[in-house]
């Protein structure tokens, strides 16, 4: 069995695979004062619900856009699992080319994601990954990782919409029954949902325009859910990608133990 551990700024997702077959899967808040024992206690109760034992993990990998968070997992990993955590990042084998100007800019998660994405579905491919930010990852026909784009995530421009309006409340991220909002909440539920499924339509439109590729959109991330019915470009909807890929990725750096 191994151990797969996507760090994000929000979540942390984890999952436990079998070979190919993943087993248990669970989301837990990111939190940077965690330290290696807290983190050890809130796996081991997660593992008991599936029956694991720590003894039974053979490696870890962890793919991170967090790096105050990585000393206390990888002494975790280290102290309780007696394994060295293998890390995502520069020089692993991945099969994937990055035609980005500065490859080392691109996050591990989005490296993770195109991995997965290529294997399961085939460039060339969008991938729309919906967590604290809302990513776009373009990968052309030959599978060459060739850019993206960043924007602020569904519950970034939620919170600033509260925050800096004195008037607008915290709304819970559900489809309204309208387009058209009859009151102040329903017409934030519409301006988020049916604003960031249009945002996608839209850049997506343009990514073909510039590259006249048939694309697979898939979407991915914790949000996924709630935008992509919405949208008329995405294709497949995959929560699970990223540990897809990580698992993926240790396979093409290990053999089996």
């Amino acid at each position: 069995m191994i151990l797969v551990m996507d760090v994000g700024n929000t979540n942390i997702t984890l999952g436990v695979y079998d070979g190919d077959e993943l087993l248990y899967h669970w989301r837990i808040a990111t939190q940077r004062e965690r330290t290696a024992d807290e983190h050890a206690v809130l796996l081991q109760q997660l593992f008991a619900m599936g029956q694991i034992t720590f003894q039974q993990i053979e490696g870890i990998i962890i793919s991170s856009v967090v790096p105050p968070i990585m000393t206390a997992l990888e002494l975790m990993c280290l102290r309780y699992f007696g394994k060295k955590p293998f890390v995502v990042g520069p020089g692993i084998k991945t099969g994937l080319e990055l035609k980005n100007e500065n490859p080392k800019e691109v996050g591990a998660d989005r490296i993770v994601n195109a991995v997965a994405a290529i294997e399961l579905y085939g460039p060339p491919l969008i991938v729309v990954d919906f967590g604290t930010a809302t990513t776009f990852c373009i990968i052309d026909g030959n599978g060459r990782y060739v850019g993206g784009i960043i924007a602020p995530g569904i519950k970034i421009a939620t919170e600033a919409l509260f925050q800096r309006a004195a008037k607008l409340p915290r709304i819970d991220l559900v489809k309204p029954p309208h387009v058209i909002g009859r009151n102040t909440i329903t017409s934030m539920q519409s301006g988020v949902i049916y604003g960031f499924a249009g945002q996608v339509d839209g850049l997506v439109n343009r990514i073909q325009n510039e590259l006249s590729l048939p694309f697979t959109v898939i979407a991915t991330g914790g949000l996924a859910g709630v935008v992509a019915d919405e949208s008329s470009a995405i294709h497949f909807i995959d929560p699970l990608l990223t540990l897809k890929g990580l698992r993926l990725i240790y396979q093409k750096n290990f053999t089996k133990q």
